[in-house]
């Protein structure tokens, strides 16, 4: 089974906030798009001031804009990027209900693209809480709606493929999904799932053993991600090293990357990445 703090970690990050509404240059907005558009700025803000409770209640009401207009594109946006501020606040039944006017409507019509992001919000959801059967079949779901070409969402499918491969033991697979994600995600320019199947790429060496091979692509993961200056991958870069540092008997390395990435989550005001973190800390002991 993967380590629980990687694992967490990993599926939690693995959507970003979906982008919602757009203004068009010169055009002037009715009230209730101009409402909405304040309200998603809002959410995105609390959010990434870790104020997920503020960003529940700006995204809620978001999302009852958009459904008071059907504006389909808003609805699909906003339940989306409720259901990840619900995870991070480790309210997993709320974040599928948040999914359900998406992926339960029958009235409307989504575009493919949204209803595939959706199905694979709820496949991370799934798999976050170890439901890895129904992880897989809205991951198939996702993946039927992303289509053959052209999806933007190749490399994040292909990544909890291989999540899902690992936790089930199937080493190869989970590699061999990981190249494909790397690859469709160099192709469209997605960095941040490019960065996501290195660190993958680096889980399964550390399943098989190899230190050196997991500190290499995971050194490569935590470039791209402090590049995109993104806190919670940096951390989770510096806790997968710190475990691969350990494996290979590098027990001061280990715990050099385990104190960089508390200083992270303190500073990324996460408490309970750095309760995780500490514990690590405390698991390498006294001995250098």
């Amino acid at each position: 089974m993967l380590d629980c703090v990687a694992l967490r970690l990993f599926v939690v990050a693995g959507l970003a906030l979906v982008a919602a509404c757009a203004q068009q240059p010169g055009k002037p907005l009715p009230a209730r798009e101009a409402e909405a558009i304040e309200a998603n700025r809002k959410a995105e803000l609390r959010f990434r001031n870790g104020d997920f409770d503020g960003a529940v209640q700006q995204y809620q009401e978001a999302l009852r804009i958009a459904q008071s207009v059907e504006d389909v594109d808003g609805i699909a946006a906003n339940a989306i990027n409720l259901s990840i501020a619900y995870q991070r606040l480790g309210k997993h039944a709320e974040a599928r209900a948040s999914l359900k006017p998406v992926l339960d409507q029958s009235g409307l019509s989504f575009p493919p693209a949204r209803l595939a992001q959706a199905a694979l919000r709820r496949a991370v959801l799934d798999f976050d809480e170890r439901r890895y059967a129904n992880a897989a079949e809205w991951l198939e779901k996702a993946a039927t709606w992303c289509g053959q070409q052209g999806c933007m969402l190749s490399g994040a499918i292909n990544n909890v493929r291989g999540l899902l491969a690992l936790e089930q033991g199937r080493a190869d697979a989970a590699a061999a999904s990981a190249r494909a994600a790397f690859e469709a995600s160099r192709g469209s320019g997605d960095r941040v799932e490019a960065a996501n199947a290195m660190r993958l790429l680096g889980n399964v060496a550390i399943r098989a053993g190899d230190a050196a091979a997991a500190l290499a692509a995971l050194s490569e993961a935590l470039a791209i991600d402090r590049e995109l200056a993104l806190p919670r991958k940096i951390y989770l870069d510096l806790v997968s090293l710190g475990r691969a540092s350990a494996l290979g008997g590098e027990r001061a390395a280990a715990r050099a990357y385990y104190e960089r990435a508390l200083a992270v989550s303190e500073a990324d005001r996460d408490a309970q990445d750095a309760a995780e973190v500490r514990d690590l800390i405390r698991t390498l002991g006294n001995n250098p």
